[in-house]
């Protein structure tokens, strides 16, 4: 196995533009790119492209008659047919949208392939994570399911054991439900909790399709305000041991940016450095338990100055095994095209100022009056007991 990491990147990447008034704007995804490239680590990965998915690749999750509409809809927007949750204020249609969404799943299946065959230890696509997209619709941003597609051609590879680990705000809906029913994939989703967030899916009694899938699925839904010691104390609650049970020969982890206590569409309260622990633990545990086996992926993050291009390099850092420093001076350099672009001021160092950030061992007991510990006690007596572990 190749020592250095892949980064996925192809700047046609940043046409995943649903228009000016659209949360998503893809500047984040340029402006992460510069500031992978202001901190050099371009050259501590292999920075690479790889081609859009194909129908036949698309349709391991994906239907046809969904595939049809989406390309209808992006050679003439007009043509955008809302039963497919296409043309919708959360999805609307663009020019050019079948295109660059098969790209940005392109590089996520690129990456599974290249972690799976040894090319790489570890691969990165932040362009990638858009996991609410469904196997017969748009939703929450999302047009093609990038997550899903790696998963399903890890299988189709001969993958056996794929462990999926999501840490957006949101619940990774679409791709719980793409392998609802099937024990080689054990998908983790953290995110605040669905009485109060998109997509209201995700509560601790979701544990997978009764019989062979049944304790595939484990979601913790943490109450709003949750802020960093909650945030990971819930995670090494809940994540570290299904992947130790699991033993999964590759972990693909999504880190939506959306966690973040400064973004517009969500109401955690967790901080970039709380983030970067995050992203650390999960490099970790794919050493530990997968080999090395590391395929990691962006998702939301709508604070698109401030938060998510620090929180990506961190993660390419991670990744290519040459962390950036949390209290690293951001470059001068990356600050100006932030202001040229954005007319914003960007920020000065990569930290919150909260690093190192602690938080209590759920080894050490719990208190059943307090909030998140509920939520993580709901979460392990739900879907604990079906993969043979203690609540």
């Amino acid at each position: 196995m190749s020592g250095r990491a892949l980064l996925m990147w192809d700047e046609a990447v940043t046409r995943y533009d649903f228009g000016s008034e659209h949360p998503m704007d893809p500047v984040r995804l340029a402006l992460t790119m510069s500031l992978v490239r202001a901190f050099g680590l371009d050259r501590a990965v292999d920075v690479v492209s790889a081609k859009s998915a194909g129908d036949s690749t698309l349709r391991l999750v994906h239907r046809e008659d969904y595939v049809a509409a989406v390309r209808a809809a992006s050679a003439d927007p007009r043509h955008a047919d809302q039963a497919y949750g296409i043309g919708t204020v959360d999805d609307p249609a663009f020019a050019g949208m079948h295109e660059v969404s098969a790209l940005i799943a392109g590089q996520s299946v690129g990456a599974a392939e290249a972690v799976w065959r040894g090319e790489a230890a570890h691969a990165v696509n932040f362009a990638g994570g858009l996991h609410h997209a469904m196997p017969g619709s748009a939703s929450g941003f999302c047009i093609y399911n990038d997550a899903s597609l790696a998963i399903a051609r890890l299988l189709e590879l001969g993958a056996e054991r794929v462990a999926y680990v999501d840490v957006d705000v949101h619940h990774g809906d679409g791709v719980q439900a793409a392998f609802w029913e099937d024990p080689r994939v054990l998908t983790v989703s953290l995110h605040e909790h669905p009485r109060t967030l998109f997509p209201q899916t995700g509560w601790p009694e979701e544990t997978g399709a009764a019989g062979a899938g049944e304790g595939g699925a484990v979601n913790v839904a943490l109450p709003a305000g949750t802020g960093d010691a909650g945030w990971l104390r819930a995670f090494h609650a809940v994540v570290p041991e299904l992947i130790a049970d699991f033993r999964p020969q590759v972990l693909v982890t999504q880190h939506g940016a959306d966690t973040h206590f400064e973004d517009p569409l969500a109401h955690l309260a967790v901080s970039l450095d709380a983030q970067r622990a995050v992203q650390e633990a999960c490099h970790e545990l794919a050493h530990e338990y997968a080999d090395g086996r590391w395929v990691a992926l962006g998702g939301g993050g709508y604070a698109v100055v401030d938060v998510v291009p620090r929180s990506w390099t961190h993660l390419v850092g991670i990744a290519a095994h040459a962390p950036v420093d949390p209290e690293a001076v951001v470059p001068s350099s990356w600050r100006d095209e932030v202001y040229a672009r954005t007319r914003q001021l960007g920020p000065a160092r990569m930290t919150d100022g909260r690093w190192p950030v602690g938080f209590r061992d759920w080894a050490g007991g719990y208190d059943p009056a307090d909030r998140l510990d509920q939520a993580v006690l709901a979460t392990r007596k739900a879907a604990f007991p079906l993969r043979g572990l203690l609540a």
